[in-house]
């Protein structure tokens, strides 16, 4: 009986185990879920700001990247 008693209760102290860090586990994916949607938000209302100012100004847009191009050659860093 003894040996049984203390099965049971390994499995039972296991099972608590493993649910708390499926809980953690769960909460870790729904933070991660949640900071990725928020840079992809961030992202994505760049990219809409940058394409409004490049429709705005085409010219000032086109040499700011030609300028960052020259500079980043000059650089070797690409």
């Amino acid at each position: 009986m003894g040996r049984s008693t203390f099965s049971s209760s390994a499995r039972d102290t296991a099972g608590r185990i493993q649910d708390a860090v499926g809980d953690f586990a769960d909460d870790a994916q729904d933070e991660a879920r949640r900071r990725y949607r928020s840079a992809r938000g961030q992202a994505e209302g760049y990219v809409e700001e940058a394409t409004d100012r490049i429709r705005e100004q085409p010219l000032v847009a086109g040499l700011a990247i030609l300028a960052i191009g020259y500079l980043l050659g000059r650089l070797r860093i690409l």
